[in-house]
């Protein structure tokens, strides 16, 4: 090796040095994995709390997002209300993800008001049931509002009670119209999580992180992993079908609604392990 050669190499290795110990690489990188979702919440899981109360137990459990539906946020809030709401949100160091489950019908202007409020709230995607005749409509909506509708199915002897039936409506349809995977109502329905991830690739905006202790029509929830979910199969088939770093990923629990928080934050902590696991 030349002085010239071994020169540069020791200040470029003093460089590393200094970068390392000023704490700039390990935020390098941690921003290498920028599609790693957000940890989110659909926060019908804190429907015994009233709104201010169920955002600070959100934040303070560790949620990065929150997902509201209408009980909590409705649909025909006013401005001054969803300016306000984005506040708190915002202010608790989190993001909204989306809202839902909401319905869509052939009514067109009912349906436009519907992404006029999304857009005044800064979704980029709303959970829905839609009716069959609402799709003609959607499809105008979504391209004109940028904002995606994610089917939610909900479980057995509903009309979207497997992934086929979702993908059957979609078929044709603009890009922006997909699901929202609630994993637990798949796995009532006798469907394989993994397997839904797989079959929704590439129309996958949302999930309802749950599960169940059986696969059939009635039985209980039960904490991440306890049942049939597993969760680390989940995030790597996440990472394997591309869903969208903006994507709805909220953990929903519905058991225990008068005093949830430590089965939530148990289920959180399963979570986050099986996201450490596959993202690092």
């Amino acid at each position: 090796m030349s002085n010239q050669t071994r020169r540069s190499f020791l200040q470029k290795s003093s460089l590393l040095a200094a970068i390392a110990a000023s704490g700039v690489l390990p935020r390098i990188a941690q921003a290498a994995d920028a599609t790693a979702p957000k940890l989110g919440i659909q926060l019908y899981s804190l429907r015994g709390y009233k709104i201010d109360e169920a955002l600070k137990h959100a934040a303070d459990l560790g949620f990065e997002q929150v997902e509201f539906y209408s009980g909590m946020l409705p649909l025909d809030s006013s401005d001054e209300v969803i300016a306000a709401t984005k506040k708190k949100v915002a202010d608790l160091g989190m993001s909204i993800s989306g809202h839902g489950v909401n319905r869509f019908t052939k009514d067109a202007a009912a349906n436009r008001k519907m992404f006029e409020f999304a857009k005044k709230l800064g979704v980029p995607c709303m959970s829905a049931d839609p009716d069959l005749d609402s799709f003609d409509s959607l499809n105008d909506l979504v391209k004109e509002f940028d904002i995606r509708i994610a089917i939610h199915n909900h479980g057995p002897n509903h009309r979207y009670n497997k992934a086929a039936d979702v993908l059957r409506v979609v078929e044709g349809r603009d890009e922006r119209i997909g699901a929202c995977a609630d994993l637990g109502h798949y796995i009532r329905s006798g469907q394989n999580s993994t397997e839904v991830i797989r079959l929704l690739k590439g129309r996958l905006f949302g999930i309802h992180l749950k599960d169940f202790a059986e696969m059939k029509d009635q039985t209980k929830g039960v904490i991440l992993g306890k049942g049939h979910l597993n969760v680390e199969a989940v995030f790597t088939e996440l990472k394997e079908a591309g869903f969208p770093a903006n994507g709805a990923l909220s953990l929903e629990y519905e058991e225990n609604e008068k005093n949830p928080i430590a089965d939530i934050r148990e289920c959180y902590t399963v979570a986050r392990a099986a996201m450490k696991a596959v993202h690092g």
